[in-house]
Order: structure tokens, then C-alpha cells, then sequence
């Protein structure tokens, strides 16, 4: 048996999110074409027969210009460093840019394996694939450099194998159903919040926050409770759209997912509600610490 932690980084859009739910096949991480979409460091747990590899989501790594972004780009470098092996992954359809260089620059600094994945490579031959590897390979001293496709599932098998080869334990750090650390209710709060990012577009900033405040399983279905909190009354009018349209197709949305998770039938109440100071939001916020699941 074979394990260890291996981290995902990147600038953001470059598909860490994708990439992950593919490796442990359950959606996991929500994903977005916005930039800062993951906000939190989320594990994913793959296992097979001879291994496991903990992997970890980080938020993009970018040039801050908020505290935002500084508070983003501190959990990134923390997973760095937290962990055994780093995968640095690059756009391919993108190609180098400034993003890639400034996280290039940050990993000169560890001393553990970096491997560079080449992801969005559908679409590209062979040629364009290998002109993308010389691009990179004289940036860094990568230990391997594996050209992928998350969205198209192309070249994850062969991802995982070179990924064992570095494998430095052989401690089994969770059992074989978990496929990830974080709760069920953190898992509801993102797919709500996912939906919003999605149907919202610039609208809407990455200030909203979404919370699970009660799901309670009751005979064949789940009763969940999600509260939009923003910070201002505009974005409460927006979220909730004309006649209440837009609130309801968040719930549609989250509704579906949702349902394929937890696999049962889910009734969805989602209400928006506006905290203006984050003080106040993070008290709020505390106030709710409990299980996964209320009986």
C-alpha cells in the first residue's frame, strides 16, 4: 500500500476543481469560470487496490489585489507545504502567461516533487501537445510533466500511475468510503453557491456565502435548509430575480445535484438573507456547529 497527500495548484480557471472530481469520481468541488470560485482547501480521497492518494484542492494562486486574494493565496501556499508531492497544473488552450510564471516562482522555493499537468489538452494534436511541454519544461525542474484532458477524462489513468511512483507512506489515512474531508453540509452550502456563480455570471461578487442550516432526513426524502447571506440589499434583489424567478432556478439547479449525491428525493428551501458587517456575518456563522445530519 502506497499513500500520500498531493496538492493541486495553479492560477485559477486552469481546471483544479474538474480535475479532482473526475479523480474521485463524485463531485466534490464546484466549479465556476469564475475566477476565486474555491475558496476552501478541499481533500478528495482516491483509493484502488494498491494505494491512496489524498488529494488537495487549493484556491487559484494569483497576484492579490484584495485581501480576498491574499487570504485565497495564503491557504494555497499552506497546502504546499503541508504536502508530499505538488502538481502545478497549466492551461494548455491559454498557454504561458504571467499567472503561470508567478506560481513558477513560488515553487522554486520547495523541496518535495512538482509535477507540471498540461490540462485542456482535447482539441490539440500531438504536435500542439508537444510544443506546449517544451514550452514549460525548461521553466522548472519538473519530475514529470503529464499532458491531460479533465473534462474529457483523456489521460487520468496514466496521471494516477506516474503520481504512485512518488507515493512516500504506506499509512492508510482514511477508509474506503470517504471521499473527502469536508462535511455534508459544507458540500450543500458550495452546490448552492455554485449554481449563483453559474446563473448570476459578474452580477453577483465572490462576497456571497451560503450555509446549510438544517437537513433533516425524513422516510424516503431530505429537508435542507440553505440561507444566502450577502451584503447589501441590491445583490439580495438580484439572487431572488423578478417574481422570485432566479432564486427558483438556483434551487432547481442545486435540486438536481443534490438529489444524485445523496441519492433520495430533496426538498430545497433556499432564502437570501443580507448581513452587512462581516463581524456580524461571522458570528452568525458560528452560531451554526453541528452534525451532518439533524433526526
Amino acid at each position: 500500500m502506497h499513500t500520500g497527500f498531493v496538492s493541486f495548484v495553479g492560477r485559477p480557471n486552469v481546471g483544479k476543481s474538474t480535475l479532482i472530481n473526475k479523480l474521485v469520481k463524485t463531485k466534490i468541488a464546484i466549479t465556476s469560470d469564475k475566477p476565486g470560485t474555491t475558496r476552501n482547501i478541499i481533500q478528495g480521497i482516491y483509493n484502488d487496490e494498491d494505494s491512496q492518494i489524498v488529494f488537495v484542492d487549493t484556491p487559484g494562486i494569483h497576484k492579490p489585489v484584495n485581501k480576498l486574494g491574499k487570504i485565497l493565496n495564503k491557504g494555497a501556499y499552506y497546502s504546499i507545504e503541508d504536502v508530499d508531492i505538488v502538481c502545478f497544473l497549466v492551461d494548455a488552450k491559454a498557454g504561458l502567461g504571467k499567472g503561470d510564471k508567478y506560481v513558477i516562482e513560488k515553487l522554486k522555493d520547495i523541496n518535495k516533487p512538482v509535477i507540471l499537468i498540461i490540462n485542456k489538452i482535447d482539441g490539440l494534436s500531438k504536435d500542439e501537445i508537444f510544443l506546449k511541454i517544451n514550452e514549460y519544461k525548461d521553466l522548472y525542474d519538473f519530475k514529470e510533466i503529464v499532458p491531460i484532458s479533465a473534462l474529457k477524462n483523456k489521460n487520468i489513468n496514466e496521471l494516477i500511475k506516474v503520481i504512485k511512483q512518488y507515493l512516500p507512506d504506506n499509512i492508510k489515512y482514511f477508509d474506503d468510503n470517504i471521499v473527502t474531508n469536508r462535511s455534508m453540509q459544507f458540500m450543500i452550502s458550495e452546490i448552492v453557491r455554485e449554481k449563483i456563480l453559474w446563473l448570476t455570471k459578474e452580477e453577483v461578487p465572490h462576497s456571497v456565502t451560503c450555509l446549510t442550516e438544517k437537513i433533516i432526513k425524513d422516510k424516503d426524502k431530505n429537508i435542507i435548509n440553505v440561507a444566502i447571506i450577502v451584503d447589501r440589499d441590491a445583490l439580495k434583489r438580484i439572487i431572488i430575480g423578478k417574481n422570485g424567478q432566479m432564486i427558483k432556478k438556483i434551487g432547481t439547479l442545486a435540486r438536481k445535484d443534490l438529489e444524485e449525491i445523496l441519492n433520495t428525493k430533496v426538498y430545497l428551501e433556499l432564502y437570501v438573507k443580507t448581513i452587512e458587517k462581516w463581524r456580524d456575518r461571522e458570528k452568525y456563522l458560528s452560531e451554526f456547529n453541528f452534525g451532518d445530519f439533524t433526526e
